[in-house]
């Protein structure tokens, strides 16, 4: 696929695994994109169930998607990495298989990177329930925000976020192997490149809660971001405190 009369062409990186129940929906949902220029590249972390047939049966009738598969079950962040490495586009957008786009996301962040010269920019959101519709208050996120910030307000989700390779490299947002926690990591070494990511505060995507991700161990999830902050990271115990009590605060804001 080439750009279409000069517009940038956008790779659109879905990682999957056993996500039947949605995929085909988020999928729906990039098509219906109304930025003409891009490809949506599905990683699949060797699902057992039918997420595989569905994708394969949305290919035959668009050409736009293309289809890999890890070797084995390796986890997001290899699947990620898989799809940035095969991407042809200038602008890489990251999307999770059980969540949506709105139609004018795509155009909206683009023309916004491109009249700004942003290499790094995000969206505010809002969560949906399992069928998709709108639940709660939008997400706001800040108009900019830098590293420091970041490990403290964990405010820039996945599915918002649109990088530019031609101010970043494919190795400076490849995504360290860890099963969780992954993505945010990635923003963190991407804003020491970059100093800063700059958003639009305004909802161009919905987060699927399922009741899976409701239920989900809010210790867990401590643990994980602590774990972030002294393993991947490496920052200093003394290092850690503030950045931890600052996201416990805006967890506790978010209700995890």
């Amino acid at each position: 696929m080439t750009q279409i009369k000069d517009i940038p062409l956008v790779s659109v990186i879905i990682p999957m695994y056993n996500a039947e129940k949605f995929i085909q929906e988020t999928l729906h949902s990039v098509l219906a994109q109304t930025y003409p220029a891009f490809e949506v590249i599905v990683v699949d972390d060797r699902s057992n169930d039918d997420s595989v047939l569905l994708v394969q049966a949305m290919i035959e009738t668009d050409s736009r998607i293309r289809f890999l598969q890890n070797k084995v079950n390796a986890g997001v962040a290899v699947a990620r990495n898989a799809g940035v490495a095969a991407a042809r586009g200038r602008f890489i957008s990251f999307l999770d298989a059980d969540d949506l786009w709105l139609p004018n996301k795509l155009a909206k962040q683009v023309d916004f990177m491109l009249q700004q010269g942003h290499a790094f920019t995000f969206s505010s959101y809002q969560f949906a329930d399992e069928n998709g519709r709108p639940i709660k208050s939008p997400v706001h996120v800040p108009s900019k925000i830098s590293y420091q910030e970041a490990l403290r307000n964990h405010t820039i989700w996945t599915s918002t976020v649109m990088l530019d390779l031609e101010q970043l490299t494919k190795s400076q947002i490849e995504m360290p192997n860890v099963r969780k926690g992954q993505d945010t990591a990635t923003w963190w070494k991407v804003l020491k490149v970059t100093g800063h990511a700059y958003s639009i505060d305004e909802v161009l995507s919905l987060y699927r809660r399922t009741p899976a991700s409701l239920s989900a161990n809010k210790f867990a999830a401590i643990k994980r971001t602590w774990n972030l902050f002294r393993n991947v990271e490496g920052l200093t115990l003394g290092q850690t405190i503030l950045p931890f009590l600052g996201y416990a605060f805006h967890a506790i804001k978010r209700r995890i």
